[in-house]
């Protein structure tokens, strides 16, 4: 499956790496998670764009130029590897990264819808091992530790990756792209619609793409309209409203917590036990046993 997934992003194919896990993502971009322990990489190169995150092990990868080599200082880094560049790698030791796939036309579109200019004509920047704090925080939390396979998780996928993007083109491309500031929220009643779809359908996979077509707007400028009027992103929004409900399952009635979960937009009791401990610091078990004493 992982396999079929990535099967127009052949780059890592011909290395020792091994997939641990991969989806695609809409318009056909895709994330892969790979892991790798001694490998000598010669010529790997593709035609599309590869955003990478080291999750931990950067020092042990250099990246070879002739008779000089190119480390990491640091566990955390991020590489970026335009489309038909050609890389010779060593790895010397465990690592664990993400990969984050893209073309010429993915770039294109966002440009087009965000700034409202010219997508043509983008040019990428070759980056090594550079330190960059927005990035390893989305793909080392939000990609990192989503359930990729779990359709509950794509609005959080969506909303990270866009993020992704949005800032290597503002900061790793020839691109002079004005920095994006909030213009303002949703209008009331854009936003009572938006509120009133999200409620009847969290039992039920959403994304940002369902949400922006409430109101007619794209992806992008509803999730920043979105944040203004309620404080939140969508993604931790719908989150909040899910766990809320089963908060007041839990405590009005005595449904199981395998019909709370799926009542409440969970794929499964476990999932929904744990999404619920991290938000609120107790299984849904113990917060039903303290709101019935």
């Amino acid at each position: 499956m992982f396999n079929d997934t990535l099967s127009h992003y052949p780059r890592m194919k011909q290395t020792q790496a091994r997939l641990v896990s991969s989806t695609q993502l809409k318009n056909g971009m895709a994330l892969a998670r790979w892991s790798n322990q001694e490998d000598r990489i010669e010529k790997i190169h593709s035609s599309h764009h590869t955003l990478s995150v080291y999750l931990n092990g950067a020092e042990n990868s250099l990246r070879r130029q002739g008779s000089q080599t190119i480390a990491s200082k640091t566990s955390n880094s991020m590489c970026l590897m335009p489309a038909n560049l050609v890389t010779d790698w060593d790895v010397h030791g465990p690592v664990s990264l993400l990969h984050f796939y893209f073309s010429d036309t993915h770039l294109s579109q966002l440009i087009e819808q965000v700034w409202d200019k010219d997508g043509r004509s983008v040019q990428l920047d070759e980056i090594d091992f550079a330190q960059d704090a927005l990035l390893t925080q989305l793909f080392c939390t939000t990609l990192g530790q989503s359930n990729w396979q779990d359709p509950l998780d794509q609005l959080a996928l969506d909303s990270a990756t866009q993020t992704a993007l949005i800032h290597t083109l503002r900061h790793y491309s020839q691109r002079r792209l004005p920095t994006l500031r909030p213009t303002g929220g949703l209008p009331a009643w854009q936003l009572k619609r938006v509120v009133e779809f999200i409620e009847h359908h969290l039992s039920q996979p959403l994304t940002l793409a369902d949400m922006a077509n409430v109101t007619g707007l794209s992806d992008y400028h509803f999730a920043r309209m979105f944040k203004q009027a309620t404080g939140y992103p969508p993604h931790r929004y719908v989150l909040r409203r899910r766990l809320t409900r089963a908060r007041h399952l839990l405590a009005e009635t005595s449904q199981n917590m395998t019909e709370i979960a799926l009542r409440c937009g969970f794929g499964s009791s476990s999932h929904f036990s744990k999404r619920f401990r991290a938000e609120t610091g107790v299984s849904p078990t113990e917060y039903r046993t303290q709101q019935r004493r």
